[in-house]
């Protein structure tokens, strides 16, 4: 039958795919649009499978909140170039993933793939494998973290989409707790206060430091000061109480938090892709190997 120009732009619209792919299906389905976009379904799949191997370590960073400041979420969505990371669909795709997360009690990135994203009325994983199809790309969501606070606030900051925090205060307000994420963006403490550094790196610290004090022949009660003084000066660096507070490097945020009447319960923070090993390439031998191939 013939495939009319205004049929192919319907499909497209539909769909977001290109012009012969939705022409292509609409012939195979005899043109009956609801088909076509079954079998153009089928087929993104298909290609989704295929590009699940392949390494995703750009993406994107997304926050939600809710209007009370009491729950927070932050996503992490990957896909194998910035160029995607841009792209509008998957930037979308990435908030309705967070904003999935905040109005949910799922417990993992799995539970979360199999619940409905009521916009596009399939799942996430479903939306995501027609994104994968779409854009050409591998796409996961890799991990996420939701606080929810009974009795203080929640804060977030993102810098970019690349980095992002949230942030439990007990006490304190909003601007209070934006400038203790921010903080945490850019210092990146190990945890809050001396009680969560484990008690092994601790350890570790001390015995290298007492190793390098030795070594200056000083007497031991000397070598024991220094010791004790390196450790204190670790537990500074590591700890967000301890760090000089980014946008007034005379107090430390122990202090800053003291005199506002309030504490840090918890914070985590997210960086895109860190963790993740990423492929090398060469981007003149891939090119050079195209055109022998073609």
């Amino acid at each position: 039958m013939n495939i009319s120009a205004s049929m192919v732009k319907e499909l497209r619209e539909r769909t977001g795919s290109g012009m012969m792919e939705c022409k292509k299906a609409l012939v195979e389905a005899s043109g009956d649009l609801e088909a076509a976009i079954e079998i153009m379904r089928k087929a993104g799949l298909a290609k989704a499978d295929k590009k699940s191997s392949r390494t995703a370590a750009e993406g994107c960073l997304c926050v939600k909140s809710s209007a009370d400041g009491k729950r927070a979420a932050m996503v992490e969505v990957n896909c194998e170039t910035d160029f995607v990371a841009k792209n509008d669909d998957f930037i979308a795709y990435a908030n309705d993933v967070a904003a999935g997360v905040l109005d949910s009690s799922v417990a993992s990135v799995d539970e979360l793939l199999g619940t409905v994203l009521p916009s596009a009325g399939i799942s996430f994983d479903e939306r995501r494998k027609e994104l994968i199809a779409k854009l050409g790309e591998n796409i996961n969501v890799r991990r996420f973290e939701r606080f929810a606070s009974d009795s203080g606030i929640t804060a977030s900051y993102l810098h970019g989409t690349r980095i992002g925090v949230l942030v439990e205060l007990s006490g304190g307000d909003a601007a209070l707790g934006k400038d203790i994420a921010m903080h945490v963006a850019a210092s990146r403490p190990v945890c809050v206060d001396e009680a969560g550094v484990p008690a092994e790196s601790v350890a570790k610290e001390r015995e290298i430091f007492s190793a390098q004090a030795e070594a200056s022949g000083k007497p031991a009660n000397i070598i024991e000061k220094m010791v004790e003084g390196r450790i204190k000066k670790f537990l500074g660096e590591v700890t967000l109480v301890g760090q000089p507070f980014v946008k007034d490097p005379d107090q430390t945020v122990g202090a800053l938090l003291k005199g506002k009447g309030a504490s840090v319960l918890r914070f985590i923070r997210f960086e895109v892709g860190e963790g993740i090993e990423k492929e090398e390439s060469n981007f003149a031998e891939e090119v050079m190997a195209q055109v022998r191939a073609s």
